[in-house]
């Protein structure tokens, strides 16, 4: 093996569900079958790195200032779903059961694993809700103790009156995440969300 091939395929076995023998197929693939195809890979890559950054309002993935969920009037702006990280946002958007806003918080509390409130992207959406701005919010996380420690966090920070608060919950294992959830169980989990104040 060349030391630029052992290099390309060291970098993809670092993505995530990527093990040493997809990494070489995947360079193989495109070093030897398709490699026509690398130099629009490589700008599409260098592109999304100098171009994609978070949505200054919400923290989804942006190329402006906010990103195309922020920026579309037509969705309910008092309604706002945190999630964990912005896949869990792509399959609730996915599922077409909820027209409002988001919040990505780009993790969980886990004192385990060093993950304190600091560390994630809670104080815009506090001053969302200060602002008056919000009057619902759906907690989307997963339905574990980093997850159930993290919604008692932002519970504990909500003003007294004024926002509704409801997890979701219906439809999802306990210990599962939004992520992996069909369309039909994030639909469900929406509608039949709980309230959690």
């Amino acid at each position: 093996m060349t030391p630029a091939l052992e290099r390309l395929q060291k970098q993809l076995k670092q993505l995530p569900g990527i093990g040493y023998r997809s990494a070489e197929r995947i360079a193989l693939h495109l070093l030897v079958e398709k490699p026509q195809r690398l130099p629009e890979l490589v700008a599409a890559l260098e592109a999304a790195a100098s171009g994609v950054r978070r949505c200054r309002v919400c923290g989804n993935l942006a190329e402006e200032e906010r990103c195309p969920v922020c920026a579309d009037e037509r969705r309910a702006t008092g309604q706002v779903c945190v999630v964990e990280n912005v896949p869990d946002l792509a399959a609730i958007e996915r599922s077409g059961a909820y027209r409002g806003r988001y919040h990505v918080l780009h993790g969980k509390l886990s004192p385990i694993r060093g993950v304190a409130p600091e560390d994630l992207n809670l104080a815009p959406l506090l001053e969302r809700i200060g602002s008056g701005e919000v009057t619902e919010l759906i907690l989307a996380l997963s339905n574990d103790v980093e997850g159930e420690a993290t919604c008692h966090y932002l519970t504990e920070r909500l003003p007294a009156k004024g926002v509704k608060v409801s997890r979701i919950g219906f439809g999802l294992p306990s210990g599962g995440g939004v992520l992996y959830a069909d369309a039909v169980t994030l639909k469900s989990a929406l509608e039949g969300r709980r309230d959690y104040s």
